[in-house]
């Protein structure tokens, strides 16, 4: 139908900032403090540094990788261009199944927010409803996005404001003597899974104009803005609670904020928890697209829609299978199994940066910062999510070795067929 033509660049440098900052400021920023001060007390907000410095060396390799290969995919292109086909596969699978992961856990999270009793319902719909915004174009994906964001900012500084007029019970940065090193790394990792959404800047890659200049400018101040939201909150919330009260409750800002607040905090969760879905089913089609137009997911995955210009089988697909662990899953299974992709994925954009800029050391420097932080962070992961992980990765090996194989011998089929006789 739209065969494998390319997706039109219609998304400027706010449209970029907006769809990394509505991936980045989704359901984390309402769930993420209550398990990272119960991890590393007081000590969230060195935990919180050690993340943002992580993700800050993956952001700007992200942004030299997307301007160089400005094509849909992400790490998925840049490791396939840089470190060769094999490395990004891994790069693009660990992307497809940590982020459907991922949005089946955003999709939950709104449904226990809007619902509780019917959390499972409500997620489903919600992804029907994202799945169908998408399809009609990745304007109105970032549209729709802007307008969920301004709504989701808009409860944050009231949650701030209401936090910061109740009577202090700490003060954040006493007792940071008292949580170790590895607490604060086990925190940090558990807050890196916030951040995770500065990926969709560069997998829209193909979509946006002048991409050499626009992400590498996008990427960074996504991230330096989503990095001041969490600070500021994270600051409140510590102030007013404590991190004790902050551990014990399921829904930490609404406990900082204040029983006034609690409707306008768990609507809040809701329409930020929508917001990431949003941007991350768009950021999974266009990923999937990119590895069928290269054969290493079924062709038909490549086909872009004549009038909407988005991957719509790519989408539709991504869809489904998000649909499938919302109704089969628990979010803490499907956070576990997304922290250790996502940071698999980081790992090898920041090993493909490292071949960039050969005479620039401080570049390097910083992708390999990355790298290793990457890596150590995946290390500290929960020993389940480190087995379904490394599960799904193998089997994901193994359905490409399956699918090479048989078009392998398709094309051997084709060569040595004999062509019949002359009438």
């Amino acid at each position: 139908m739209g065969g494998s033509a390319r997706l039109a660049r219609r998304l400027g440098l706010t449209d970029a900032v907006v769809l990394g900052m509505g991936a980045m400021l989704g359901a984390g920023v309402f769930a993420v403090l209550g398990p990272a001060a119960a991890v590393a007390g007081t000590a969230v907000l060195p935990a919180l540094l050690v993340a943002g410095a992580i993700a800050t060396a993956n952001a700007m390799s992200s942004a030299w990788l997307a301007a160089r290969h400005p094509e849909s995919g992400g790490a998925y292109v840049y490791g396939r261009h840089r470190l060769g086909r094999t490395w990004g596969f891994l790069a693009g699978w660990a992307f497809v199944t940590g982020k459907i992961a991922s949005c089946a856990a955003m999709a939950l999270t709104l449904g226990a927010h809007a619902w509780p009793e019917h959390a499972r319902a409500v997620a489903a719909a919600a992804v029907v409803a994202v799945v169908a915004v998408n399809l009609r174009g990745i304007t109105r994906t970032a549209a729709a996005t802007r307008v969920l964001l301004a709504l989701t900012l808009a409860v944050l500084a009231a949650v701030v404001v209401a936090a910061l007029s109740r009577p202090a019970v700490t003060t954040p940065w006493a007792g940071w003597g008292d949580a170790g090193p590895l607490a604060v790394l086990q925190a940090a990792g558990l807050l890196f899974f916030a951040f995770a959404g500065y990926a969709r800047i560069a997998t829209l890659g193909e979509e946006v104009r002048d991409p050499a200049r626009t992400i590498p400018r996008a990427i960074p101040l996504a991230l330096g803005l989503v990095l001041g939201v969490y600070a500021l909150v994270a600051l409140a919330a510590l102030t007013a609670a404590g991190p004790a009260a902050l551990a014990g409750s399921g829904a930490p800002l609404a406990t900082a904020a204040g029983p006034g607040l609690a409707p306008l905090v768990r609507a809040g969760g809701a329409v930020a928890s929508a917001g990431a879905l949003l941007a991350l089913v768009a950021g999974v089609g266009r990923t999937v697209l990119a590895m069928a137009r290269d054969h290493e997911l079924p062709g038909a995955l490549a086909a872009v829609h004549p009038r909407f210009a988005v991957p719509h089988r790519a989408e539709l697909a991504a869809g489904a299978a998000v649909l499938v662990v919302v109704l089969t899953a628990g979010p803490v299974t499907a956070i576990g199994l997304s922290a250790f992709a996502v940071l698999l994925y980081y790992a090898v954009a920041n090993a493909a940066a490292l071949t960039l800029h050969r005479d620039r050391p401080w570049r390097r420097v910083l992708s390999a910062s990355g790298l290793v932080g990457c890596l150590v962070l995946a290390a500290l992961l929960p020993p389940v999510a480190l087995l379904a992980g490394g599960l799904v990765l193998v089997t994901g090996l193994l359905v490409r070795a399956v699918v090479r194989r048989g078009r392998d011998a398709g094309r051997r089929g084709k060569t040595t067929e004999i062509p019949p006789a002359d009438p």
